[in-house]
């Protein structure tokens, strides 16, 4: 049986690299084509020696040379790069998984105000569906185009829609005190994110203005059918490599508890093979996701402040960003959802 040919555009970073141990293992792709200025030419398996075997050879990003080793492409670039090629791509036949920001915001304005660039292909980003299958998985089985959702919008975004969709908490007040591993920067050379600076450190960043924010805004604000969410996102910087936990604090009203959240949760998510709810009285650990695509939920309520207060977790290189980016391959595909991912 003919496998679908996937390539990937950027295959040399953190996601990039991924990419390339999941499709690797997938029954029913091959992996046929990957970009990267800087080792074209090389193999994959000299660049990453676990892949020795892997024949494909890294090339410089040409969009028609892409478009004739390849039916489905990933984009693991900087933000900018996939928006510039998309329309080639996509008038080519090509479908698209977008890992960047570039498709995720649907205001063309806000998305150039936090990337501070011009964006390249604003024509597409009312096509784009935002790719989060528990919540858009009809909409991703027919889209061509596909934005990847951020590793910390996914951690806040599978509670919290959930929760806001229900009426159990308020839109407004909310709060996300997020932690994540040092691959979350991605995989390049800057003093702060090398081991003698990171270890034995915790520190926030971007508590004011992150990149992230209006993706999440965005898509509460969806989640809850009001015009806009403003909200507090403050993450943090910890010495790990791989793991993100959200505490994500919501007002609660009237008669909702602890029971009544996770409720709620095992009602969306109980038959999602990508999200664990946790029982009573249970928080999530980075631990028990790491080097998988599940995503897990746990829920308490102080009854003194009256919130919901919300853990989760994912791994943010799976869930985050290459897993939850083969979930969509295989809901565009028509595959089982959970192919190569188990």
């Amino acid at each position: 049986m003919k496998k679908l040919r996937a390539g990937i555009i950027g295959a040399s970073g953190y996601a990039g690299e991924e990419l390339v141990r999941l499709l690797s293992r997938h029954p029913e792709v091959e992996l046929t084509c990957a970009t990267s200025r800087t080792y074209a030419g090389q193999s994959l398996g000299s660049v990453f020696p676990r892949y020795r075997e892997c024949e494909v050879k890294f090339m410089e990003p040409v969009a028609s040379e892409i478009a004739a080793r390849a039916d489905i492409v990933f984009s693991a670039t900087p933000n900018g790069v996939c928006s510039a090629m998309a329309a080639e791509l996509l008038d080519a036949g090509l479908k698209i998984i977008d890992i960047s920001a570039d498709f995720r915001i649907h205001d063309q304005a806000v998305w150039e105000k936090y990337y501070k660039m011009e964006h390249k292909a604003p024509q597409l980003l009312a096509e784009a569906v935002y790719g989060l299958p528990e919540v858009y998985g009809e909409q991703i089985r027919k889209a061509r185009l596909v934005a990847n959702p951020g590793c910390y919008p996914t951690s806040i975004l599978l509670p919290g829609t959930v929760l806001l969709r229900a009426g159990l908490v308020e839109s407004t007040g909310i709060e996300a005190i997020c932690l994540s591993g040092v691959t979350g920067a991605g995989r390049k050379v800057d003093l702060q994110y090398i081991f003698p600076e990171c270890n034995e450190s915790i520190r926030p960043y971007g508590v004011t203005g992150h990149r992230h924010l209006p993706e999440i805004e965005q898509e509460l604000a969806l989640a809850a059918g009001v015009p806009a969410v403003t909200m507090n996102f403050i993450p943090h910087l910890i010495p790990v490599n791989r793991g993100i936990h959200s505490t994500v604090l919501f007002f609660a009203k009237d008669g909702v508890t602890a029971d009544t959240a996770l409720d709620a949760l095992h009602a969306a998510y109980d038959d999602k093979p990508f999200v664990r709810v946790l029982g009573k009285g249970e928080l999530a650990d980075t631990k028990h996701v790491t080097m998988t695509n599940m995503c897990e939920i746990g829920v308490a309520y102080d009854a003194r402040t009256n919130r919901v207060i919300v853990s989760s977790v994912i791994d943010n290189i799976e869930k985050g960003a290459a897993g939850q980016a083969v979930q969509n391959l295989n809901l565009m595909a028509g595959f089982e959802e959970t192919a190569g991912l188990l």
